[in-house]
């Protein structure tokens, strides 16, 4: 891929995406259509629908949280997406399947004073789901924690049988019981993060708004497909969301464009920008939608939530 430089955007054919990425883009960019008023992304934005409510809970879709660089706003996206959802009357269940235990401290939990973790879950045949659930404080959503515990599960699982199902097979009961399960990766495509993808029935995956960011998503989305052929064939990218973008710099701007040239529609409409704001709610241990709910963030996650929402099977 050609470096970003501070020369104005080339039309598409120009340009070299980063290999593995998918290649269609069915609407067209700001540079070509400057007479359309367009979202941050170079295409218009449609106007998602309030979601019907459910009629019963169950029947769950799992989503993992993913991308193997660190600081991208996975962490930040389970927590306000959950929350968000679970504003449109869904029953979230966040997993917190980072031996850093940011998704649990992000909800004000101190993981150092957490009886039992996902890794007991997913290392003793005793503990039950139910036993490590916690409420996470929003309505209609709660947490399974983690901590630095589960870095040694990384470890004993290189031993089990089927060893890439483990977190599959425990997170089977909650399957019934929530409309969304949520999984916040760590930042690598380690043993941890390939069972997340082997539960999961899609992909999400935030991406910093910087170059190094769009460098890595390759690799990513390789690991990806290795897992839908071996071991997981439903697997699907939902979507690629744009984080900590700034719209008032032309790295921004550019990031941006490449990354809707890589990836056409599979990018979400929805953008993240970029504010004060959300490590402020992470302090708070509240989603942003409880901690400023009527800031531009938590705008941003609750629209984000009905265009997830719109690009899931019909319930």
């Amino acid at each position: 891929m050609p470096p970003l430089t501070s020369r104005p955007a080339v039309a598409p054919a120009a340009t070299e995406p980063d290999p593995g990425a998918e290649q269609s883009v069915s609407e067209p960019l700001a540079f070509q259509r400057p007479d359309v008023p367009l979202g941050p992304t170079g295409r218009p934005v449609p106007d998602f629908p309030e979601p019907l409510p459910v009629k019963e809970h169950g029947g769950a879709r799992i989503i993992a949280m993913c991308n193997q660089k660190g600081g991208v706003g996975k962490t930040t996206t389970t927590i306000n997406l959950g929350a968000s959802l679970a504003e449109l009357g869904r029953k979230v269940l966040l997993v917190d399947f980072d031996p850093q235990g940011s998704l649990s401290v992000g909800l004000g939990l101190n993981p150092h004073e957490i009886d039992l973790t996902i890794y007991n879950l997913l290392m003793e045949r005793d503990v039950t789901l139910h036993d490590v659930v916690v409420p996470s404080g929003v309505p209609g959503m709660d947490l399974l924690p983690s901590n630095i515990d589960l870095s040694a599960a990384e470890v004993q699982l290189v031993h089990e049988v089927a060893r890439e199902q483990t977190l599959q097979r425990v997170l089977a009961p909650a399957v019934e019981h929530y409309d969304v399960i949520l999984i916040d990766c760590q930042p690598s495509l380690g043993l941890l993060t390939v069972n997340a993808l082997t539960a999961a029935d899609g992909v999400i995956v935030p991406l910093e708004c910087e170059y190094f960011a769009l460098r890595g998503v390759a690799l990513l989305k390789q690991t990806i497909d290795k897992v839908r052929e071996r071991l997981n064939p439903r697997l699907e990218i939902d979507g690629v969301l744009g984080t900590m973008f700034d719209g008032r710099t032309l790295h921004g701007r550019e990031v941006m464009e490449r990354l809707v040239q890589a990836w056409g529609d599979t990018v979400f409409h929805t953008v993240i920008r970029r504010t004060v704001k959300f490590s402020d709610a992470t302090v708070a241990g509240e989603p942003i939608t409880a901690y400023a709910s009527t800031s531009t963030g938590a705008d941003a996650y609750r629209q984000l939530a009905k265009e997830v929402l719109t690009r899931w099977p019909a319930e």
